[in-house]
C-alpha cells in the first residue's frame, strides 16, 4: 500500500515528542529560566505531571531509556527522598496555581519502587497539586515484576490507565532481547487489572527486532488482538549500542534492514487497523471507544513526551532525574544522573540542568510539526516558508505524499509513513 523510499526512510528525524527536539537542548538554560516558568504559570491553569522512576529489577538489553538496575533498597529509599524534595520545591513555586489534570508514571519501571511508597507519592502529589481534584493517573509496568500486592495498589491509588512493556510474544526474540515474559504472565497481568476495575490497558509492541520478520510478528498481533488492549504503540527498535552499552549484547546481523523494517511497520498497520482499531499517527493505535480515538474522531490528539496524546494541557511538570518539562515558552530537563539529581534536590535548587527558550516563531513552527503528526494537516504561517522549507515540499508533492488544499498542507495516505519527514522540513534546529 505504501511505497518505500530508501533515502526518506533511512534519513533519522526526531519523534517531535517536543519542538524544539531534544538535540536543540543546551546547558545555558537552566534553573533560573525553569524558576521562572513555574512562576508564570497562571490560575486555573491545566497541568499535568509526570514522574520519573529511573530503575528497573531486570534491565532489558534493548533498552534506550535513561534507567539502573534497582539493586538496593538504599538506592530507592534515597531517590524517592530527592523526588519527595523536589515535589515540595516545584510545589512552593507553583503556589497553587495550577489545576491538575492528570499524573503519568514512567521510567524505567514504577513497579521498582514498593507499593506503599507508591501509594504515598500519589497522596502526596493529589495533596499538594490537587487541591481536591481527581487526576487522570497512568502508570508503566513492567508485567516481570507484577504482583498480586500491585494490583490492588494500582486500584486503590485510582489508577485509570496501566501501559505494559510486551514488545513481542515471540520466545526467541524474547531471548535475543533480554526480556523473557511467556504471554501467560500478560495474561494473569490484564485479568488481575480487569478484575479490580482497571479497563484502560496499553501495549508497547517493537518491529525491528532480532530476528523478526513479518510472519513472527504477525504471531505476536494474534495474541495483541485476542487480549484487545486499549491501546498499543508499535515502535521501531533503535540500535544505539554507542549511546546504551547494553544493546551490545544483542546480535545486529540478526537485525532485520531498512527495506523489511518497513514491510513490518506497514504490516502491523494494515493488520491493527482490520482488527478495527483507529489508527493514530502511523504507529499508534485505540480501540474506538477510547479516549484518544475520540479526541482523534475530533481533531484534538495532541503530542508530548508520552506520545500521542487527549491531554490537553499546555503545562507538563516532569519530577525525577531526566524528567522533562513542557511550558508554552520553555522546555526544560532534569538532570540526568540519579546522583547528580539527588545532590540539587538535597542543595534546594531546583534539577532543571538544559533546556530551550521557545520564541513566537518556535511556538508557531511547534504547531505546526504538532498538527502535521496528530491531524495530517496544517496552514503554517507564510512566514515559516523560506525557499528551503518550499524546495522540500515540492519533494514531497512530487511523490504524492502531500497536497496543497488553499492554505492547508495535508499529508496524503500514501505519506503517512513519512508524517515526521515532512514535519522536519519545518524543524529550523535540523541540518537538511
Amino acid at each position: 500500500m505504501w511505497p518505500y523510499y530508501p533515502d526518506l526512510m533511512e534519513r533519522p528525524v526526531p519523534r517531535y515528542t517536543s519542538y524544539p527536539p531534544a538535540t536543540a537542548f543546551c546547558a545555558s538554560v537552566g534553573t533560573e529560566a525553569q524558576a521562572r516558568a513555574l512562576n508564570a504559570v497562571g490560575p486555573g491553569t491545566a497541568v499535568s505531571l509526570y514522574l520519573h522512576i529511573p530503575y528497573c529489577q531486570k534491565i532489558c538489553w534493548y533498552c534506550g531509556c535513561n534507567t539502573g538496575a534497582a539493586g538496593r533498597t538504599q538506592r530507592l529509599s534515597a531517590y524517592l527522598k530527592a523526588l519527595e524534595g523536589e515535589i515540595a520545591l516545584v510545589a512552593k513555586l507553583l503556589g497553587g496555581r495550577g489545576k491538575l489534570h492528570r499524573i503519568a508514571f514512567g521510567g524505567g519501571s514504577p513497579n521498582a519502587i514498593d507499593p506503599v511508597d507508591f501509594v504515598r507519592l500519589v497522596d502526596r502529589l493529589v495533596t499538594i497539586f490537587g487541591a481536591g481534584a481527581a487526576p487522570d493517573i497512568s502508570v508503566e509496568i513492567d508485567p516481570r515484576a507484577f504482583t498480586p500486592d500491585w494490583a490492588m495498589t494500582l486500584a486503590i491509588s485510582q489508577v485509570s490507565r496501566v501501559s505494559f512493556g510486551v514488545q513481542s510474544f515471540d520466545p526467541a526474540i524474547q531471548a535475543a532481547i533480554g526480556r523473557i515474559q511467556p504471554v501467560t504472565m500478560i495474561e494473569t497481568c490484564i485479568a488481575a487489572l480487569r478484575a479490580r476495575g482497571i479497563k484502560a490497558i496499553n501495549f508497547d509492541l517493537m518491529y525491528g527486532l532480532p530476528g523478526q520478520t513479518v510472519e513472527v510478528l504477525d504471531q505476536t498481533l494474534d495474541d495483541v488482538v485476542r487480549l484487545k488492549p486499549s491501546r498499543i504503540a508499535l515502535f521501531g527498535y533503535a540500535h544505539v549500542p554507542q549511546m546504551f552499552p547494553r544493546q551490545r549484547r544483542i546480535d545486529a546481523t540478526a537485525l532485520p534492514g531498512p527495506s523489511a523494517r518497513f514491510d513490518q511497520a506497514a504490516h502491523g498497520y494494515e493488520r491493527l487497523i482490520g482488527e478495527g482499531y483507529v489508527a493514530i499517527g502511523f504507529d499508534h493505535f485505540a480501540q474506538p471507544d477510547d479516549p484518544l480515538a475520540k479526541a482523534a474522531a475530533t481533531g484534538r490528539v495532541r503530542r508530548n513526551f508520552q506520545g500521542f496524546t487527549e491531554d490537553q494541557a499546555e503545562v507538563m511538570i516532569g519530577l525525577g532525574a531526566s524528567a522533562i518539562s513542557l511550558f508554552p515558552d520553555l522546555i526544560i530537563q532534569n538532570e540526568k544522573n540519579p546522583g547528580a539529581y539527588r545532590d540539587r534536590i538535597a542543595g534546594g535548587q531546583l534539577a532543571g540542568s538544559r533546556g530551550v527558550v521557545r520564541g513566537p516563531e518556535d511556538q508557531a513552527r511547534a504547531q505546526v510539526i504538532e498538527q502535521l503528526l496528530c491531524q495530517h494537516s496544517a496552514a503554517p504561517d507564510p512566514s515559516l516558508v523560506d525557499p528551503q522549507l518550499e524546495a522540500a515540499l515540492a519533494q514531497f508533492r512530487a511523490l504524492g505524499l502531500v497536497e496543497q488544499k488553499g492554505d492547508a498542507l495535508w499529508i496524503t495516505e500514501q505519506g503517512r509513513p513519512y508524517a515526521r519527514n515532512i514535519a522536519a522540513a519545518f524543524d529550523r534546529h535540523a541540518a537538511h
